[in-house]
């Protein structure tokens, strides 16, 4: 006797009277199901599944008027799956893969291979063996060849069908349901594994796609995905719309709010655009600025990276791997090295702390140990701009003792710093502009940020993602000396200090900076290095493009409060050299 298929489904056999019995209880059911499906409008006989003569689809019969024969037969079925009619497709097929897939996946099989067997393209879909000739489709395309339900033999741009989803899974991933709690309409098959029907009902259309639920707010999508923190993201909640302008960000979603096409705002399940993780686009950088460039949120953070100084996201593409080491270990930055879509809200927290737009974002701490969601900003920035050493960058200033990696220059123990990770040693700073004091603290962004946003009055978005002064700063800050004195030259440091305080005689700072400022013309970088100095008070760490040796020694000691020493060769502004041989100020 010829093997029955997917015998699991109806217990062991025993003889062949009772199996002749089964199919013809079963013909019995076909017979009754199809006459009940005729009073249900999302029947198959209402769907593009009915290819007979009646289908409302393109793809039809020209004369074929059974609708269940294309998939099943109630006598001489094949061996393939419940009473199966259709020829299998013999195609070797390209499976998902993926750096952060934790399943293994094969071959198509149960009721996948069932389903391929029409919509991968390389079989007739009148290809039954209940009739001598294959049926004849109206439309004259014997096999599907484009269109959604084209499928196609390469599987790597869509979703993962027939692997074993274990519970062991759900651990290992940390945004996995665990199986057993796949209580709703998504099911595995008897074999444990997930396949095209645990999404898909192919006998009933009711949800559209033949889903077996509602995708409305990607519904059907989080019975097996738990992104952390999804619930109450801006992803997951925003009622933003498509405004019309430039590309549709949701070109094969039904929703037209944020919140209506959750995942699909950036996943699509079949035909990715980027086969790993399923993107809707490529590059990756474009599945978020087909909405953040002022067509579905607000602000227009495309624009922002186009700039003169920017985070260079549009000058690589497809380095980022989601299972990349924290440390950047090659240059590159994506919008999801700083953002995480599940998880990124549009509420700030207070101050100083991570704001909703960096919400579970991993990073290195001052410790330099890896941090699965940083607690602080600067912890983000210290995975670029830390211990990858080899992956500073450019050097905007030349110094004295060169320091690229900022995790170690903002180290308590350095001997001068701007206060990012803990409040500065110097305990009179009088420049500084009212609330700071000297117990405040400052955040990489309140320097490093668009220079057209709200903290300048401007009305594009926060954060360091484009500017017109570089590197990618927030106000005006000259880096070269020469240029006759003007207070807009060094507006990101008056944002701080006082340039009435500052840029004069006062005792009550360095008496000595308005020389320097306006008669020698030197900058402010000329002497103070930005983030810290390792080896010297007050951020001394000269630049060695205008501060040279003299007789061999570069050398700055503090000797007291707004007093020190120099010894250096400099220049008078107008290009002639200065020497200071332990001059005092």
């Amino acid at each position: 006797m010829k093997a029955r298929p997917d015998i699991s489904l109806v217990g062991p056999p025993r003889a062949a009277a009772p199996v002749k019995k089964f199919s013809a209880v079963m013909a019995f059911l076909l017979l009754a199901l199809a006459a009940v499906a005729q009073q249900n409008p999302n029947s198959i006989i209402y769907s593009k599944h009915n290819l007979s003569v009646s289908g409302p689809g393109t793809l039809r019969s020209a004369t074929e008027r059974e609708v269940c024969v294309f998939c099943h037969a109630p006598h001489n079925a094949t061996g393939d799956g419940p009473l199966w009619n259709h020829a299998l497709s013999a195609a070797s097929y390209t499976p998902y893969s993926s750096s952060t897939l934790k399943a293994v996946v094969g071959q198509p099989t149960g009721a996948s291979k069932l389903c391929l067997s029409c919509h991968d393209g390389t079989v007739a879909l009148g290809m039954v063996g209940s009739r001598p000739a294959p049926i004849t489709m109206k439309s004259g395309a014997a096999a599907l060849s484009s269109g959604r339900s084209y499928i196609g033999t390469d599987l790597s741009a869509h979703h993962p069908v027939s692997f074993d989803y274990r519970t062991s899974f759900a651990g290992a991933n940390g945004e996995l349901r665990d199986p057993s709690a796949l209580v709703n309409n998504v099911r595995l098959d008897r074999s444990g594994q997930l396949q095209c029907t645990s999404c898909h009902d192919p006998h009933n259309n009711q949800y559209g796609t033949f889903l077996v639920m509602a995708n409305t707010a990607s519904a059907l999508c989080v019975q097996c995905h738990k992104p952390n923190q999804w619930v109450g993201s801006a992803h997951a909640t925003s009622t933003a719309v498509w405004n019309g302008t430039g590309a549709n960000p949701w070109p094969h979603s039904g929703g037209t709010t944020v919140a209506a096409n959750g995942c699909e705002n950036c996943h699509r399940p079949h035909a990715a655009g980027s086969p790993k993780r399923l993107l809707n686009f490529t590059p990756e950088e474009q599945n978020c600025l087909v909405c953040h460039s002022g067509t579905v949120a607000t602000k227009d953070i495309a624009s922002e990276l186009n700039k003169v100084s920017v985070h260079p996201v549009l000058q690589t593409s497809g380095i980022h791997d989601a299972a990349e080491l924290a440390l950047s270990t090659s240059r590159h930055v994506t919008c999801v090295d700083c953002h995480n879509p599940h998880a990124t809200k549009a509420s700030a927290s207070p101050a100083l702390e991570v704001s909703g737009s960096l919400a579970n974002v991993r990073g290195i701490n001052a410790a330099g140990a890896v941090v699965p969601a940083i607690s602080f900003e600067y912890e983000l920035c210290f995975r670029c701009h830390g211990d990858s050493e080899g992956n500073s960058g450019t050097v905007w200033v030349q110094r004295q003792y060169p320091q690229t990696n900022l995790r170690q220059a903002f180290n308590p123990g350095t001997t001068s710093f701007h206060p990012v990770e803990v409040i500065g040693k110097n305990p009179s700073v009088p420049s500084l502009i009212p609330p700071l004091s000297a117990a405040s603290l400052v955040a990489c962004d309140d320097c490093h940020n668009n220079d057209q946003g709200p903290v300048t009055g401007g009305t594009g978005p926060n954060g360091p993602h484009g500017s017109s002064y570089a590197p990618l700063l927030e106000k005006m800050l000259l880096l070269t000396d020469s240029t006759p004195y003007n207070a807009n030259n060094f507006a990101l440091c008056y944002k701080c200090h006082s340039s009435t305080v500052v840029d004069s005689a006062s005792a009550t700072s360095w008496s000595s900076h308005q020389t320097h400022l306006e008669n020698y013309r030197a900058v402010c970088t000329t002497c103070h290095d930005s983030h810290a100095a390792s080896n010297s008070a007050h951020l001394i760490n000269f630049n060695t493009t205008y501060v040279l040796p003299y007789n061999g020694v570069t050398q700055y000691i503090s000797t007291g409060p707004n007093h020190g020493t120099c010894t250096l060769t400099c220049h008078d502004g107008g290009g002639q050299p200065i020497t200071h041989n332990a001059v005092s100020y």
